[in-house]
């Protein structure tokens, strides 16, 4: 049970950073090259995922303050789930860019 404990994290950082990575592969292979937004906007939607990264591995770290789940665990599960929230902000926020500019 200890090790279902200790790899369970792995497994579902790992998973959650494949589908990102993935995702954002095919997006780039789909995207059009006359798409050219300006220098700020790219650095911004760029930006949602670390910053999602940044404020998951924070909330992970006051959860495994509060509660009795070892704090590696939550830091690492943190950062996974912000790094796919953040993903999620920047599809979010590109998808908006597209509908306005049309």
């Amino acid at each position: 049970m200890e090790i279902i404990k200790a790899i369970a994290p792995l497994i579902i950082v790992g998973g959650i950073a494949v589908f990102v990575v993935n995702r954002a592969k095919y997006k780039f292979n789909q995207s059009s090259p006359e798409k050219k937004k300006s220098k700020e906007k790219q650095d911004v939607s760029i930006s949602f995922i670390p910053i999602g990264m940044f404020f998951g591995c924070a909330a992970g770290v006051i959860l495994g303050t509060f509660s009795s789940i070892f704090l590696p665990t939550t830091i690492s599960l943190g950062a996974g789930i912000g790094y796919l929230l953040g993903y999620f902000a920047y599809e979010f926020y590109n998808k908006e860019e597209t509908v306005n500019h049309q």
